[in-house]
């Protein structure tokens, strides 16, 4: 392990000077244009207006050049491809992003790292996922109740919807360490200047990073795409957003590491060499969805608009039993003794009708939704269907550019309720939610080789409170918090790996702090932390590490007359000592256990990125603290190790014609 190591460091010495010497060699055979700015707030709003004439105004005030330079000639770029979401325009305030051209963070690539290290994985790049604070649904309805992969589905609510002035790609590359790799590919184009049409497509390949017998012996498989449009009439009265998405994301578990209780010649932190529960046990979640958000304006104050969904997916684990993996799986067999196949598939149909508009400086939104699917199982007598619908509302009151106040509402009929708050000011930020959601349908009702349920569990309730200080001391930008939740009626999956509802209630204290320090002028000091305290008759019930932080130290530069722009520094990331919850393929869930311990350790990772032109490199070493620690390594979930120490590799670039 130790002879490991330093060749990985001596590695990661070659490629920092190889980088190096790329930058001053390509310096030598090209100059880079001197008349770049690279976007540092990519969520400045940017004039519709001026946009539509085809030139800014203003230069002073935007921060951003005009579409013409000096010989006449157009200037392509980051603030000429821009996008909005579905989200603004259907509150009235679109807005307009620039492509991001920063290199904060860039250097986290993967999902759970974007998401600031908050999910609980199973080591790899596309496994199973989970939150590891607790987080209210966003829909209060039936939901599948298969998440584990929600975290890598590009969520068509979500998705980038383009305003630009050219053909605009967007390629980037991500080569992980011990091929766990990514590749997403991004295209818009505008066929007139009030009609634009675009693709995305992602996949990921991962390698399993525990025991694999072959380079090609992948844990993750996924291939992803999304066709999307936007249109708007000439007179401005219509507009019509609408995309398709498809995920097909296969996993073929591993189980974990066999306990060395459970077999004395298997030994943690072997990775490559690691014994593993399974080899024939695969999960598939196929989804795809057809959204369509179109309004039209009756008059100055008010539209109305429709939203179309169509969702499905599709769960399917396969495991064979003939083979060693059965001395995984329990020994009942409910449906097939020699061959698991849990097959579930999830529908739903959503058409929500509404009115908007303005008032008196206030935005209003009134809606009706209904909402109709089902879960079919072949095991199932009959399908599990679900006719729901919503009535709801928004308000928002924009007081001033920092002051704002806004109120919404939805209530299902019958019983079930969300109603969330937020007030926002230049020193304090509010956000309050109470919420009465539905169980999913997986939780009331679910057939399989192994388990077999029909509940009728109650409604889950919910308070939750968050607060938020900013404070601007010179340099320095500190946000404490405050998040307070109660919870009531929760479900979960207890240590027999079956769906309980707890009786009692959940009390959760999480003050927190966030702070971004500039440390003279060419050093950045980020960090978060999050203390977490659960009381109640249902506190058992969440899994919480106490103290949770992430914390990152680096160079912030220009460099080389300003021909690069460079990062370089280490980012940490550690929680407490905790009973993380376990895994289980079958039914793709996590649950309690009170038995094995993920143990506190602090994570280290060195990282460099630069951009040169519109071009972002990243260079990470991944766990740079390997072999230097009291223990071997760390887990992530029972029985799944952290990654080794890897070095990853990512390139992003942007072409503007």
């Amino acid at each position: 392990m130790e002879k490991t190591t330093k060749v990985n460091k001596s590695i990661l010495a070659v490629f920092i000077f190889f980088f190096l010497g790329l930058i001053q060699h390509s310096f030598a055979q090209r100059p880079i244009p001197q008349n770049g700015r690279q976007v540092q707030n990519p969520n400045q709003r940017v004039q519709q207006e001026a946009l539509q004439q085809g030139e800014v105004e203003g230069e002073e005030q935007t921060g951003r050049r005009t579409l013409l330079d000096d010989s006449t000639r157009m200037v392509f770029g980051p603030t000429t491809a821009l996008f909005f979401y579905e989200k603004d325009i259907k509150r009235n305030s679109l807005t307009l992003y620039p492509q991001d051209t920063s290199l904060t963070n860039f250097h986290n690539y993967d999902p759970r790292a974007k998401g600031g290290w908050k999910y609980q994985d199973l080591g790899n790049i596309g496994s199973a996922a989970k939150p590891i604070f607790y987080e209210i649904p966003d829909q209060i309805g039936t939901r599948s109740g298969f998440h584990a992969y929600d975290i890598y589905y590009h969520n068509p609510e979500t998705r980038k919807y383009f305003d630009t002035k050219s053909p605009f790609t967007n390629m980037s590359a991500f080569f992980g360490g011990g091929n766990r790799n990514m590749l997403d590919l991004e295209f818009a184009r505008n066929v007139n200047p009030r009609w634009n049409i675009g693709f995305e497509f992602h996949t990921i390949r991962s390698r399993k990073t525990l025991n694999p017998i072959a380079r090609d012996d992948n844990m993750v498989e996924q291939t992803s795409y999304s066709l999307h449009t936007n249109y708007r009439s000439e007179n401005g009265r219509y507009w019509l957003l609408g995309n398709f998405s498809r995920m097909r994301h296969v996993v073929n578990e591993i189980g974990g590491i066999i306990p060395p209780e459970e077999d004395s010649t298997s030994v943690y932190f072997t990775y490559e060499d690691a014994k593993v529960w399974l080899r024939n046990s695969q999960a598939r979640d196929l989804r795809q969805d057809y959204h369509f958000y179109h309004e039209y304006k009756v008059r100055d104050g008010l539209q109305i608009y429709h939203v179309f969904d169509r969702k499905s997916q599709d769960i399917r684990f396969d495991a064979l039993l003939n083979s060693t993996d059965s001395l995984f799986y329990p020994s009942a067999r409910l449906l097939e003794s020699d061959t698991t196949r849990n097959i579930h598939d999830f529908s739903e149909w959503k058409n929500e009708f509404g009115l908007k508009g303005t008032f008196g400086g206030f935005f209003y939104n009134a809606y009706a939704k209904l909402r109709n699917g089902r879960m079919q199982n072949p095991a199932f007598e009959s399908d599990n269907t679900f006719n729901e619908v919503f009535i709801g509302g928004q308000l928002i009151g924009k007081l001033s550019e920092k002051w704002s106040l806004s109120a919404d509402g939805e209530y299902l009929l019958p019983g079930a309720f969300r109603i969330h708050g937020v007030f926002q000011s230049p020193w304090l930020d509010v956000e309050y939610t109470k919420a009465l959601y539905k169980p999913s349908s997986m939780q009331q009702r679910y057939a399989g080789n192994h388990f077999n349920w029909d509940n009728d569990f109650d409604n889950v309730g919910v308070d939750q409170v968050t607060g938020t200080l900013k404070l601007d001391i010179g340099k320095a930008k500190i946000r404490p918090g405050l998040t307070i939740n109660r919870v009531n009626n929760y479900i979960y999956f207890d240590e027999n790996r079956l769906p309980v509802q707890a009786s009692g209630e959940a009390f959760m204290l999480m003050p927190s702090v966030k702070s971004a320090i500039r440390v003279g002028k060419k050093f950045q000091w980020d960090a978060e932390v999050i203390f977490t305290s659960v009381s109640g008759g249902a506190a058992e019930a969440f899994r919480i590490p106490e103290l949770f932080a992430n914390t990152r130290f680096y160079f912030d530069s220009p460099a080389f007359d300003e021909n690069v722009f460079l990062q370089f520094g280490l980012d940490i990331r550690y929680h407490s000592s905790y009973f993380a919850d376990a895994y289980w393929p079958s039914h793709q869930q996590f649950y309690l256990q009170n038995t094995f311990d993920v143990y506190a350790y602090p994570v280290v990772d060195v990282f460099l990125n630069f951009r040169i032109n519109r071009t972002r490199v990243l260079l990470k070493y991944n766990h740079l603290n390997s072999g230097m620690m009291s223990r071997e390594g760390y887990f992530v979930t029972p029985d799944y190790t952290g990654i080794r120490s890897f070095i990853d590799l990512g390139i992003t670039w942007y072409l503007f014609d």
